[in-house]
């Protein structure tokens, strides 16, 4: 299945995308796509409408974050090795962990907004996960039990904030609008194997991250199982779980966003996002 969120800022549905690849409106089964309805099984209950009697969504629609109210996005670091040469920095021993805030999750399509004085701004597609039940102390060997789907995610990264100023990596990955997600969250069915999916990123055309999550550092399983050790994972989280080669900071000299850019990138199976970059007005 495909679960999507569509609608405008505040006023979301959720969606399904059937076997016809047409968004149909499921609000009159389903409340949202939040932690009650994964953790109260609700993909079961979702399997079991009839998709071809939903009414069908206009498709000039906005496409909101796949999962309600998220309550924590995890991020992996440096977990390709190639990215974590370009970056300079060796790949480390275990996974390098850092939150993104809450509040910079927006839908696949919306404007990315770069923050007042950015000048180093920079792109990552990553592969998404999303927890389905609460995940404590798991095996890696039962960690894929406990994945609800995945979905595309933009690690968007003010490189200044992250890298050049003290403290943590987090205050240059969650500024507003510095984390697409979606455009739908595709169940663990519909992808063969999420450890060999193409993933790619193009900057106003041209394509400058072109590479596959077969060559993460740290596989999906193993993530979910390490994670648990160190938190409890609840249903709705999101894992994200580090980019390829070719960010802007990789580029020599370095390349960074600016207004009116246009980022499209996607992952095989998972769809396409596209945003323009926005300065912030005030």
């Amino acid at each position: 299945m495909k679960l999507v969120r569509f609608g405008d800022l505040g006023s979301e549905k959720p969606g399904i995308i059937g076997q016809d690849d047409v968004l149909r409106d499921v609000s009159a089964h389903i409340a949202d796509y939040d932690s009650a309805f994964f953790s109260q099984d609700g993909l079961t209950k979702l399997k079991a409408i009839d998709t071809a009697t939903l009414p069908v969504v206009d498709g000039d629609v906005r496409i909101a974050v796949p999962v309600a109210e998220v309550g924590k996005m995890i991020c992996v670091g440096l977990n390709y090795a190639d990215h974590a040469a370009e970056s300079g920095m060796d790949v480390p021993p275990e996974p390098v962990l850092f939150f993104k805030a809450t509040s910079s999750i927006v839908g696949a399509n919306d404007a990315v907004v770069l923050p007042p004085k950015s000048e180093k701004s920079d792109w990552e597609v990553e592969l998404g996960v999303v927890i389905g039940k609460e995940a404590k102390y798991v095996s890696e060997e039962d960690a894929m039990d406990y994945v609800a789907g995945f979905c595309v995610v933009n690690d968007l990264s003010e490189r200044e904030y992250q890298i050049e100023r003290a403290g943590q990596w987090c205050k240059g990955k969650g500024c507003d609008t510095f984390g697409p997600v979606g455009p739908f969250l595709a169940t663990p069915d519909e992808i063969e194997d999420s450890n060999n999916l193409s993933i790619w990123l193009e900057l106003n055309g041209k394509k400058v991250q072109n590479g596959n999550t077969n060559t993460m550092v740290y596989k999906v399983p193993f993530l979910v199982h390490y994670i648990s050790q160190y938190m409890s994972l609840q249903p709705g989280d999101i894992i994200s779980t580090g980019t390829p080669p070719g960010v802007g900071l990789g580029f020599n000299p370095p390349i960074y966003l600016k207004e009116g850019d246009v980022m499209r990138l996607g992952i095989d199976g998972l769809g396409v996002q596209e945003q323009i970059v926005e300065c912030y007005k005030g």
